[in-house]
C-alpha cells in the first residue's frame, strides 16, 4: 500500500493518500486545504484517484473537497449525520476568517461495516462519533484513519454543534482500542501512534484527562 501524509491547510490537517501499488488506483482522506499540493501528489505518485473520504464535516478536512473532485472526478463519500456540514463549510470557516468555497454533495453516504475498496486496498468504516455526529474511522492492514476522534495523547474537542464527550470516550474505547495494540493511529492532526500507547498512556484513557470545557 502507498501511504503518503500531506499536512494542509491553515489548521494543519492531516491529510492521506492511499494507492495500490499494483493498480495505482487511490483514495484521499480529508483534504483539508492546499488542493494543489494533493493534486501535484497524485500525479507525482501516478495515482488514479477513486474516492475523496471525510472522516467528517468539519471545514478543515473537507476545504480542498471541490478542486480536488473537479481534478480528479471521484467520488465524495461521507457519513450521511455529517453531510450537513459540506453545504455551509463557507460559513463555518468564515467565522475563523478562513475563505473557501462550500463543498460539493455527496456522492455516496458511508456507514458503519461499510467496506471502500480500490485495488487490493480495503477500508473498514467504523463509526466513530463524539467530535461530531457522523464522524468514521478506517481500518486497514494494522493501520485505522481515525480523523479527530483520537491524538496521540489527547482526543477531539466535543464542544462544537454535535460533539459530546461520553459518545466520544465509547467510540474510542469499543471501535478503536479494540483494533489490537500493534495498530498504527493516523490521526486528523499531529504526529501518528499506536493504540497500545493511547491506552497506556492517553490522559484521557488513563482516568487522568479532563473534558473539553
Amino acid at each position: 500500500m502507498i501511504l503518503r501524509t500531506l499536512v494542509v491547510g491553515p489548521l494543519q490537517t492531516n491529510c492521506y493518500l492511499l494507492g495500490c501499488e499494483r493498480t495505482r488506483l487511490a483514495a484521499v482522506i480529508d483534504p483539508g486545504g492546499d488542493a494543489e499540493v494533493i493534486i501535484s501528489t497524485v500525479e507525482r505518485e501516478d495515482l488514479n484517484v477513486l474516492f475523496i473520504i471525510n472522516t467528517h464535516g468539519h471545514f478543515d478536512h473537507t476545504a480542498a473537497n471541490k478542486p480536488l473532485k473537479e481534478a480528479t472526478g471521484a467520488e465524495l463519500l461521507i457519513h450521511k449525520a455529517d453531510a450537513p456540514f459540506l453545504a455551509r463549510q463557507s460559513q463555518s470557516a468564515a467565522s475563523w476568517g478562513i475563505y473557501i468555497d462550500d463543498s460539493p454533495p455527496p456522492d455516496r453516504y458511508i456507514e458503519e461495516g461499510d467496506l471502500i475498496v480500490f485495488g487490493d486496498v480495503t477500508l473498514e468504516v467504523l463509526h466513530t462519533p463524539g467530535h461530531s455526529p457522523g464522524g468514521v474511522s478506517l481500518f486497514t492492514d494494522k493501520v485505522v484513519f481515525v480523523g479527530d476522534a483520537l491524538f496521540a495523547g489527547s482526543i477531539g474537542r466535543t464542544d462544537f454543534p454535535g460533539g459530546d464527550y461520553d459518545t466520544l470516550i465509547q467510540s474510542v474505547r469499543s471501535k478503536i482500542f479494540t483494533l489490537g495494540d500493534d495498530v498504527t493511529v493516523y490521526p486528523g492532526h499531529g504526529p501518528a501512534t499506536t493504540v497500545g500507547n493511547e491506552k497506556r498512556f492517553n490522559p484521557f484513557f488513563t482516568g487522568r484527562g479532563m473534558p473539553w470545557l
